[in-house]
């Protein structure tokens, strides 16, 4: 589709969607808002970035200028009310009010719920791109009302986006078979990382090069996390167990995790962690594993493929196309079969070795943060078909149509 208006010069790009303001990692969503804006910024683009207030951190207010502006990227604040649930509607509300009445060209909206507001930029003309990180809906976190909420945030997607973007072959088929809806496949990427020694995981926990298996990410039901302690309690070896990451409105779970394990003097909880520590925790691991039941496109395996590591994942499409061969793939939620998985790797050095020479090149030949954000902006200015995406760059054997 061609769109003459945006056919060439700077555009003004308003995103919402993210938690916390380019600079700050809490989640998937905030460090692709981030790749992305930096980038553009960069090329020349004018991105803002409406933010949550409640995330507005002491530190961060005594520096003025970080607050406005980080990388080229605008810092914008918008009202929140801080309580579970409330949060991410107000603030989408009034990021959705404020790009409406703002000099845009295109507003880029993250995730299914904030797409629930879609309609007030599509209403003031601008163009509405969304991006759906995962089907937020299914998230076993949300109760009845707020899922149904999150669901029609994708039909709004649905309706009035004029482009929406995927994250996974599969995710564009749901589009597809459930609304005929097309949908533009542009995954995540991936930069190369910071090789760190241990130092900082040996100081706080005692850990050093390849005496752990690391799990990192939300701590959230749909994750799988319980299926991974159960099996790991069923795997005799030294290696303890590291569950690194922050709950998102599910204080509830973590604690249910936290009892499971108690038992067990090898499984460690981090909490959420970033830079140097997140660095030596990837740089370190033995194993990485994500035995999620649902994603979108896991950030965190990314990351972890990119700093080397043998893999372990469950055989949902989302994991299992990322990896190929290049790691260990399980069954959904077998714990059977993740246990003896575990068993086979801790006892087999030279199997993770294997792998572990495999996956570096592999993913930043095909995840790469520059290729997808040239292809966002495509996107906005019209330039990008279903044709022209990163769909084309499948093999056929593995298309869906």
């Amino acid at each position: 589709m061609k769109n003459p208006h945006f056919s060439a010069g700077q555009l003004h790009v308003a995103m919402f969607g993210q938690k916390e303001a380019v600079g700050n990692r809490s989640g998937g969503i905030e460090v692709v808002v981030a790749e992305l804006s930096k980038r553009m910024a960069k090329s020349g683009n004018i991105v803002t970035c409406f933010n949550r207030s409640v995330y507005l951190r002491d530190k961060d207010k005594k520096n003025r200028k970080k607050i406005k502006e980080y990388e080229g990227v605008r810092q914008k604040y918008v009202p929140t009310v801080n309580r579970r649930g409330m949060a991410a509607v107000t603030s989408s509300f009034f990021a959705a009010l404020f790009s409406s009445f703002g000099n845009f060209d295109v507003v880029h909206i993250h995730a299914e719920g904030p797409a629930f507001f879609c309609w007030i930029p599509k209403l003031a003309g601008k163009r509405v791109i969304v991006t759906i990180h995962g089907l937020d809906h299914k998230r076993a976190k949300w109760g009845k009302i707020a899922s149904k909420y999150i669901l029609q945030g994708e039909k709004n997607a649905v309706r009035f986006a004029d482009e929406i973007i995927v994250l996974s072959l599969n995710m564009q088929r749901y589009f597809k078979e459930k609304y005929g809806r097309e949908t533009v496949y542009i995954p995540n990427g991936v930069n190369r990382p910071t090789i760190r020694k241990a130092n900082l995981i040996t100081k706080l926990y005692g850990l050093k090069k390849d005496s752990y298996v690391l799990y990192l990410g939300r701590i959230v039901p749909e994750k799988g996390i319980q299926y991974l302690i159960q099996a790991y309690k069923k795997v005799h070896t030294d290696k303890k167990l590291i569950i690194a990451g922050a709950s998102s409105d599910s204080d509830f779970f973590l604690e249910k995790l936290k009892k499971c394990a108690a038992d067990d003097s090898r499984i460690i909880f981090t909490g959420f962690v970033q830079g140097k520590l997140l660095e030596e925790l990837y740089s370190n691991s033995y194993i990485f594993c994500l035995p999620s039941d649902l994603e979108g496109m896991p950030l965190s395996l990314l990351e972890a493929m990119s700093y080397g590591n043998c893999c372990l994942v469950s055989d949902i499409p989302e994991c299992a196309d990322i990896v190929a061969d290049k790691a260990v793939v399980f069954g959904r939620t077998d714990i059977n079969m993740l246990s003896e998985a575990l068993n086979l790797l801790c006892d087999r050095p030279e199997i993770v070795r294997n792998y572990r020479e495999k996956v570096a090149g592999y993913i930043f030949e095909k995840y790469d943060w520059d290729t997808i954000t040239t292809h966002t902006v495509a996107l906005y200015r019209g330039r990008l078909s279903y044709e022209d995406s990163f769909y084309k760059q499948i093999p056929v054997s593995q298309r869906w149509q």
